[in-house]
């Protein structure tokens, strides 16, 4: 995806859902789900950063 990509939309229902209704065992459990899954894109960025610069790299010889 390039900067002038619109950006993509979010799933819906999951962040700004209210969190009232949810129990102690539901938030450990979407917190859970979200720490995994920001680890999931944490990870993918770096290898996005190491391909770019790697790439750089190569084309600036």
């Amino acid at each position: 995806m390039s900067d002038e990509d619109p950006p993509r939309p979010r799933p819906a229902g999951q962040l700004s859902q209210p969190l009232d209704l949810l129990s102690i065992a539901e938030l450990e459990e979407r917190i859970a789900a979200l720490k995994a899954e920001i680890a999931r894109l944490e990870q993918a960025a770096q290898a996005k950063r190491a391909a770019t610069a790697a790439a750089e790299a190569f084309f600036r010889k």
